[in-house]
């Protein structure tokens, strides 16, 4: 799917890396194995060619190691992608979490600097306009003085979870009709 939208000439080079890797990790873990099972061999039977073998362990090594690296480098699109897929959406809870729990000392620290400044109550002078009669409130009011109405969003969208505004027709954030 993703792969249409890549470079031909990309796709090629991937597929040959991966199979490149593949192929030098198999090899280097044959020889690896063919060298420590000689090392066993030297040791039980005293053979001369065992120990010859057994060198095979510094050529195996090396290329697992190179097949490794290759193979991790041909699959580095599809680990990123479901490391980022996984990683995401505790991400957002983490960072929406934070959120929720700061906003009150945000607003606090708002106020001091505000008042550092010169500026009376910040959170006075910030004004909400209800949305269902355009009267403005303050900044920190949760209902409208003139008509009583909810001035925050307190409508969930179904689809995506998004808060709107209690009168709101369409979603904010995914356009979905109430």
């Amino acid at each position: 799917m993703e792969e249409e939208k890549i470079d031909p000439q990309h796709v090629a080079a991937r597929n040959k890396i991966r199979k490149a890797g593949i192929v030098l990790l198999v090899i280097g873990l044959v020889f690896t194995a063919l060298g420590i099972s000689s090392f066993f061999l030297v040791i039980l039977t005293n053979s001369p060619f065992g120990f010859i073998l057994f060198l095979f362990v510094f050529i195996g090594t090396p290329l697992s190691f190179i097949g490794l690296i290759l193979t991790l480098y041909g699959y580095a699109g599809r680990i990123a992608r479901y490391t980022a897929a996984e990683s995401a959406p505790v991400t957002k809870d983490v960072i929406n979490y934070t959120a929720d729990g700061t906003k009150e000392g945000v607003k606090t620290i708002a106020s001091a600097i505000g008042e550092g400044l010169g500026i009376k109550g910040l959170a006075e002078q910030t004004k909400i306009k209800c949305h269902k009669c355009g009267n403005l409130n303050n900044g920190d009011s949760k209902f409208c003085s003139n008509c009583g109405t909810a001035l925050g969003k307190t409508k969930a969208c179904p689809k995506c979870n998004e808060l709107n505004d209690p009168d709101a027709k369409f979603c904010d954030n995914c356009g979905r009709n109430f």
